[in-house]
């Protein structure tokens, strides 16, 4: 499941990642430092060192936001949540195709994480750069992804991606990875779809009856897929 979340950080939230990554100075390593075999001969960014500091500010503003961000708990199903990194493409820096690693080790806990989803946050406006754009492959083609500021998109971590070479300005964004507690993706789909139509529902105040049905249909089935 490809799916964009709008507001994932209010307008304060994302000035404040802001304010930080600004003033992150030597924080900033090469970008190549977190990738794997396949991903260091296509990778060209900047990151902030993931054990600094401003690092750890920064994951704790975004880590508060997603925790009462219901569209991101629905679609989610969170079990563990990688702490966000932050990168940023200058002009002629992109990231080819790869697919992201099953396992990540948290640096501060050493606990090994599955990685179920991948996340992006945009910190920037598309307006302020050209390119930079995130490309997901699938069964159904190439997705284009390129959102507001304080935005979000999640996508299955098994997937090909990409980002696109910049050409103008600057690209910054935090990206991380989620272990649910449901792992498949066809099933975190089905439960997604499932209580979206129940909050519809709800607001709807249709039949009582229907709707306790369906919650209780939404938990059995979270009783038989949960890993936890």
């Amino acid at each position: 499941m490809l799916l964009s979340i709008p507001a994932a950080l209010d307008a304060a939230q994302l000035q404040a990642v802001r304010a930080r990554l600004a003033a992150a100075g030597d924080a900033w390593v090469d970008g190549r430092v977190s990738a794997g075999y396949q991903g260091v001969p296509v990778k060209n960014n900047q990151q902030v060192d993931e054990r600094s500091e401003v690092a750890a500010q920064c994951q704790a503003i975004i880590l508060g936001a997603l925790e009462r961000h219901p569209l991101f708990i629905s679609a989610v199903l969170p079990n563990e949540v990688y702490p966000p990194m932050f990168n940023r493409y200058g002009v002629g820096m992109s990231f080819g195709a790869h697919v992201d690693g099953s396992v990540r080790i948290q640096p501060r806990t050493g606990r090994k994480l599955r990685t179920d989803v991948s996340a992006t946050l945009f910190l920037n406006d598309p307006s302020d750069y050209d390119g930079g754009e995130l490309v997901v492959h699938d069964t159904y083609g190439a997705h284009r992804v390129k959102l507001a500021a304080g935005d979000m998109v999640i996508y299955p971590a098994t997937s090909l991606h990409e980002v696109t070479p910049i050409t103008r300005g600057e690209r910054l964004a935090a990206f991380f990875w989620i272990q649910s507690l449901v792992r498949d993706d066809a099933q975190r789909a089905l439960l997604f779809d499932l209580d979206t139509s129940i909050q519809r529902l709800n607001r709807t105040d249709a039949d009582g009856d229907a709707r306790r049905s369906l919650v209780g249909i939404y938990h059995n089935l979270m009783r038989q897929w949960s890993e936890t």
